[in-house]
């Protein structure tokens, strides 16, 4: 049976609730402006970095100047790029704060379709906006790590099936089939741009799988979001793919080297695995032990306990959801799709990154669940009704918000007091250590080329091809070379110079700082007498 003519009109919206919509994503624009500029470790290392040096030619220029982030697709960091260089630095946190805003869009949809109660509207609403305040969601406002933007494709592509559901069903068979290629198409398109986000793809997949219908519509419908899936990647991540595989022999570069084994680089992973618990015990308490302390789970901090609390209510729920009630509060079926597809996304993540940041779309989506979950309680709904208004108000309670450090307006949106560089056509610059420079690099002249000689993806003698490959066009050079280094990592920068037979004439060393940071040194290098047998 095709879905009901009230049920279409249901997922349209009344004016006031685009007003509403409207109003949140606006807000949270202004809220982003007042904070700020993005400070963050990762900003000052690549997202400033690489689209600039994708956008003016410099793979092969320059060398490991942001680590491992150097060789990250920049597809996802080009379009704040461009507007925060071309417009007022006012206007590019306003767009950013707009898209991070306009997760309230799919969390009021999935919101909506979950609840059966009178003036759905406004609880649907209320509940949105409690999912979109989570400690980690308002703390990443304005940055750019980009998790809370692409948390708008992953659950625009949940809000696409579970609001379909009867379409999906049992609707045209076309119809069904688009509608979930679509949604697929949005998740592809989220991992091709930031590849931790495939494990949503896992729980989106979960998801599609416990939709009502028949066996081989559920195939159709599985192979249908696959196939979107894969054309997303495909669109957003494949050019990058070939390029790196071309330039590096590893399409994922350096990641998974112990794999594909690419010579520039080491035969191992390069992943950052210091978060995923690796006993059965931790990982079955690490939502609560990550609620209780964020150290164990990200480098950002964070207090919330709603992920935490999804995860206890959930398992509460499970063996009770048998002998749940007929009227409910709260569609089943969609309560059961959003449990699979968080309860396997959560699973796969707990494997393989354990840092809470990848999954702050879980974070949105934990009051929806535990509402579902205790909607599905067989319990009368005044017990249902004190239960949820108590969960909810203990996260309420116990959240705290950590602003991160940000920085004035003001343009241009990156300010460098660089000292002069006598002849930048015929000039050299070394980056040594782990402190995040890559953001100075598109305030440098364009002709000078940048090789960070030490680091986390190249030190002197790490035996890898692309520090041969370093070290021989250092040696080759004949113009005028020099050094930028944090000023708290000079003596490791001494020492990483000394390797390449290279010394600081520090007389001529300057201090320069910047809007984001600092201070470094910039000094021009001499070469040291050759080491005697």
């Amino acid at each position: 049976m095709s879905a009901t003519p009230a049920a279409i009109r249901s997922r349209w919206l009344a004016p006031l609730e685009y007003t509403f919509l409207g109003v949140v994503i606006f807000s949270w624009a202004v809220f982003v402006v007042a904070l700020g500029k993005d400070m963050s470790w990762d900003f000052r290392n690549y997202h400033w970095y690489i689209p600039y040096a994708f956008l003016h030619g410099r793979m092969n220029f320059d060398v490991a100047v942001s680590h491992q982030a150097t060789y990250y697709n920049p597809i996802l960091d080009i379009p704040f790029y461009l507007l925060a260089r071309h417009a007022p630095s006012w206007f590019a946190l306003g767009a950013l704060g707009a898209v991070q805003g306009a997760n309230i869009v799919p969390l009021y949809f999935l919101a909506r379709t979950l609840l059966r109660v009178r003036h759905r509207e406004i609880a649907a609403g209320a509940l949105a906006l409690f999912c979109a305040t989570g400690s980690l969601t308002v703390s990443l406002a304005g940055q750019t790590y980009y998790d809370n933007i692409l948390s708008l494709l992953i659950l625009g592509a949940l809000a696409i099936i579970v609001c379909n559901r009867e379409v999906l069903r049992d609707g045209p068979v076309a119809h069904a089939l688009w509608t979930s290629g679509v949604a697929g198409l949005a998740v592809g398109a989220a991992i091709g741009l930031k590849l931790p986000e495939g494990l949503y793809a896992f729980g989106f997949a979960a998801a599609l799988a416990v939709l009502p219908g028949t066996f081989a519509r559920r195939l159709a419908r599985l192979a249908a979001g696959a196939a979107g899936g894969l054309a997303g990647i495909g669109l957003f991540a494949g050019y990058w793919f070939f390029k790196m595989f071309h330039e590096t022999g590893n399409p994922l570069f350096p990641y998974y080297n112990q794999y594909f084994r690419s010579p520039l680089a080491l035969e191992t992973s390069y992943r950052d695995t210091r978060f995923v618990p690796h006993r059965w015990p931790k990982r079955l308490l690490f939502p609560i032990l990550f609620s209780m302390h964020w150290q164990v789970a990200n480098d950002l901090p964070f207090h919330d306990i709603r992920v935490g609390g999804a995860y206890v209510v959930g398992i509460l729920t499970a063996p009770l959801a048998f002998f749940r009630r007929r009227d409910s509060f709260v569609d089943p079926v969609v309560a059961g799709a959003l449990f699979a597809f968080a309860g396997v996304s959560y699973a796969i993540w707990i494997f393989a990154f354990g840092i809470y940041r990848y999954i702050v779309a879980l974070e949105m989506l934990a009051p929806i669940l535990i509402v579902g979950a205790i909607g599905l309680w067989p319990v009368g709904k005044y017990f249902q009704a004190v239960a949820t208004g108590m969960a909810l108000a203990g996260i309420l309670l116990t959240t705290h918000y950590e602003i991160l450090e940000r920085a004035p307006l003001g343009d241009p949106y990156v300010q460098v007091a660089l000292p002069p560089i006598r002849d930048p056509q015929h000039s050299l610059i070394l980056m040594t250590g782990e402190a995040p420079m890559g953001y100075l690099l598109p305030e440098l002249p364009p002709a000078i080329p940048v090789l960070r000689i030490d680091g986390w993806m190249i030190q002197p003698h790490d035996g890898s091809k692309m520090t041969a490959a370093t070290r021989a066009r250092v040696d080759a050079y004949k113009g005028d070379l020099y050094v930028i280094a944090n000023e708290y990592e000079v003596g490791r920068a001494g020492d990483a110079l000394a390797e390449y037979g290279l010394g600081m004439r520090w007389t001529e060393c300057n201090l320069f700082t910047t809007n984001l940071g600092g201070p470094y040194r910039f000094c021009p290098l001499k070469h040291l007498p050759a080491k005697r047998a």
